[in-house]
């Protein structure tokens, strides 16, 4: 079902939106969770408090793109969990992720206020425009989606190796980009 027509559910307040909204993205919002939690029924849990988080916010939102708009939701609600889980343990797969750009990004204590988080995020934005689109994907699909190296190798039929090297690469190319733009890391 296309996504308009999702919405249009959703401003009917008809319950089929959310039956259909699973049947169209519940696989790419559970990986995301998956990923990020490593637990498959606390990445369900996050999944369905992102549906009744889409049902309490449309209406009045209108998003579009619509995969974008549940999978941030469900990343952040993920996010939420994944720190209420792991207060004082070690999640291997997304605390290694995270490891890798620590050496690109700020640290929390150094952003000030959310301006300058949102100024360092678009020029993240606009690091990857310049990038080519396999590496973009890589990119993205690593650090905002928390795929690990494995699910990359195969996604791109490369190997982890070669997955490792690149992404190396586009941080160090990042890490570049961030201090010529006057970051302070």
């Amino acid at each position: 079902m296309d996504d308009s027509k999702i919405i249009e559910l959703f401003f009917e307040r008809s319950e089929q939106a959310i039956a259909e909204l699973s049947d169209k993205y519940g696989s790419v919002c559970a990986k995301i969770a998956e990923n990020i939690l490593n637990n498959r029924q606390d990445a369900e849990e996050c999944v369905n408090d992102a549906y009744l988080a889409v049902w309490n916010t449309i209406p009045p939102q209108k998003p579009d793109p619509l995969l974008s708009y549940v999978c941030r939701i469900v990343r952040n609600l993920a996010l939420k969990k994944y720190h209420a889980n792991t207060a004082q343990k070690r999640n291997s797969i997304y605390d290694v992720a995270l490891d890798e750009l620590i050496d690109c990004i700020p640290a929390a204590c150094c952003v000030e206020d959310e301006a300058a988080a949102k100024e360092i995020a678009g020029m993240i934005g606009r690091f990857l425009e310049t990038l080519d689109r396999q590496s973009r994907i890589m990119f993205v699909r690593r650090y905002w989606h928390a795929d690990s190296i494995e699910d990359l190798s195969a996604l791109f039929h490369k190997s982890r190796h070669y997955v490792s090297v690149r992404l190396s690469r586009v941080r160090k190319a990042l890490k570049q980009y961030l201090i010529k733009e006057g970051v302070s890391l």
